[in-house]
């Protein structure tokens, strides 16, 4: 079936803007620790986040989040949060 005449799901439409929010989140936390005070807060790219591996990191995060919360289980930076 050609694309344009594809069915729009509801579950990645979704959740894909989730992942390139973590993906960013990721991304800056890890620059911020290497650039100590001159950090300055900058973004990444789409580009920039697949091929630095964030892109794939934050899908993980975000697709195991979303399955513990379906299981009642808590978020793993909820849990992380409980064992400090």
């Amino acid at each position: 079936m050609p694309k344009h005449q594809r069915k729009q799901g509801k579950f990645w439409p979704w959740v894909r803007p989730l992942i390139w929010e973590k993906a960013q989140e990721i991304y800056q936390m890890e620059q911020a620790k290497g650039m100590g005070e001159d950090f300055k807060g900058l973004t990444a790219t789409h580009k920039e986040l697949r091929e630095g591996g964030y892109f794939y990191m934050a899908k993980l995060i975000v697709l195991r989040n979303l399955w513990r919360e379906k299981k009642g289980l808590p978020s793993i930076e909820e849990e992380g949060a409980m064992h400090e």
